[in-house]
């Protein structure tokens, strides 16, 4: 179901983030994550005018992932700052980010290492996004989702199952669609 109409409006800016995956031939991942920032018009900041249209910010983040979702690799880029010399600096604090598990603690653990002057507000909050953009790239590559599975013998539950609204356990999609995982109602 779209949204609904909107009153009459004008663009003023747009924020773009795209993730892309890629499995790489040494049997790693990386997740490329870009985050644009643009201003329909002009904008007068501290550091000069910024054309409408261009970039306010450009950033960029790769990390390179094991099968178990660990990072074993981080990098940053700042190709588009609001106050070049500076903010453009930080891309080195991002290899902070290896160890990391992106399914075990990871927001905690990227608010502990690069919340605030620490790092980049902006690379920080796209870095959130990356635990549930790896899952989405694992499905049915590295994790089986066992989707339309007829006979599914596995003695574990498919992992999607209640991780979301529609896929709770007590829901008609689980019903529906993995019958045999179905939480069924307790009768006294």
């Amino acid at each position: 179901m779209p949204l609904s109409s909107p009153v009459p409006r004008a663009l003023r800016h747009t924020r773009a983030i795209q993730v892309e995956a890629f499995k790489r031939d040494d049997g790693l991942w990386d997740l490329d994550a870009r985050i644009t920032d643009v201003k329909v018009n002009d904008v007068t900041l501290a550091s000069g005018v910024r054309t409408g249209g261009t970039p306010l910010h450009e950033l960029s983040l790769r990390i390179t992932i094991d099968l178990e979702l660990t990072i074993v690799d981080a990098e940053a880029a700042s190709d588009a700052v609001p106050y070049p010399g500076y903010c453009d600096t930080i891309g080195p604090a991002y290899k902070q980010l290896v160890g990391l598990s992106l399914m075990k603690g990871f927001r905690a653990g990227l608010k502990e290492r690069l919340s605030g002057v620490l790092g980049c507000t902006h690379l920080t909050e796209l870095a959130q996004v990356l635990p549930t953009a790896a899952i989405q790239a694992y499905a049915n590559d590295v994790i089986k989702t066992r989707d339309g599975a007829d006979d599914d013998l596995l003695p574990h539950r498919p992992f999607q199952i209640d991780k979301c609204h529609g896929l709770r356990a007590d829901g008609p999609a689980v019903a529906m669609y993995y019958p045999r995982w179905v939480a069924k109602p307790v009768t006294s």
